[in-house]
């Protein structure tokens, strides 16, 4: 669970990776250069290419985790304020925990329901203005990042692959990258000519850090841990970037937003306690079941 963790916590430096290196209006091209070099550089590493049904399956896997994903997250981020974009997203874990009932038949419990709750909250307050404003294709296009996020997740888990992680993801982050491109050069046009030493540094660490080791990561998590449980880590990313913010950005620390981080992390801790009980109760059922009937007589 805790490699699993690495992978929003590296994502929660995104935001200052980007405003800090990158050239500015140009999110789609950082979107791209996440996506397709890392994805191309794992399939040439892994030299696994898919096979039969994993052919769709995997373009579906990487226009839902990725290529969708970031279009609708970039959306979102520039017609509505971080605070509001991130407080929609929150809701992830609870769609997850609704699908994962139907298309996994994992239990809903009233402790996942309400740990999600409070992860929204936690969210909220760690992030939202009293001056924010609301966007209505802002704001669907924030919920639909969530969506396509936690749809990705349970597909993953449901069409769990016997290939090793690096290449499933290999095969999500070209899919999704190729999807992205013709939209990034529709909408913001060609890359940029002059590209500067920082600039080149933010898309090296975006592209190696934040995709090719921070998703690799997660899809190894997507196959070990229930569903839930992995969207509910992806809480960690405001957390991170607003320590982040107040540690080397400079940016001031309220006290409502620190009341808001300790709610998100005992909402996560809530979440993984009862799963982490779920499991155990399972392997107990599954060992007893096993159990010659004279030995449970």
């Amino acid at each position: 669970m805790f490699l699993t963790a690495l992978a929003p916590a590296i994502w929660g430096t995104t935001y200052a990776v980007t405003t800090e290196f990158l050239p500015p209006g140009r999110p789609l091209l950082a979107a791209v250069i996440r996506a397709l070099p890392a994805g191309l550089v794992l399939v040439a590493v892994t030299r696994r290419l898919p096979k039969g049904v994993w052919w769709w399956r995997a373009l579906v896997l990487g226009a839902l985790n990725i290529g969708a994903f970031f279009a609708l997250l970039f959306v979102a981020a520039y017609r509505l304020p971080g605070g509001v974009a991130a407080t929609v997203g929150a809701v992830q874990p609870l769609l997850a925990a609704g699908l994962s009932t139907g298309l996994l038949g994992e239990r809903l419990s009233l402790r996942t329901v309400l740990a999600g709750a409070a992860g929204v909250a936690g969210v909220s307050l760690l992030v939202l203005r009293a001056d924010a404003r609301l966007d209505g294709i802002g704001v669907a296009a924030a919920l639909g990042g969530a969506v396509v996020m936690a749809t990705g997740v349970v597909l993953s888990k449901r069409w769990a692959s016997s290939v090793p992680p690096l290449a499933a993801t290999g095969w999500q982050l070209v899919a999704g990258g190729v999807l992205l491109l013709p939209v990034a050069l529709v909408v913001e046009g060609a890359p940029p000519t002059s590209l500067t030493g920082a600039n080149l540094a933010g898309y090296g660490y975006l592209a190696v850090v934040g995709s090719a080791f921070a998703y690799a990561l997660w899809f190894r998590g997507i196959q070990a841990l229930p569903a839930t449980d992995v969207t509910f880590l992806g809480l960690l990313s405001p957390v991170v970037a607003t320590a982040l913010g107040w540690l080397a950005l400079g940016q001031s620390l309220t006290a409502a937003q620190g009341l808001g981080g300790l709610v998100v992390l005992g909402a996560l801790l809530v979440a993984q306690t009862q799963s982490g009980s779920g499991r155990r109760s399972r392997r107990q059922s599954l060992q007893q079941s096993r159990q010659p009937a004279r030995q449970r007589s």
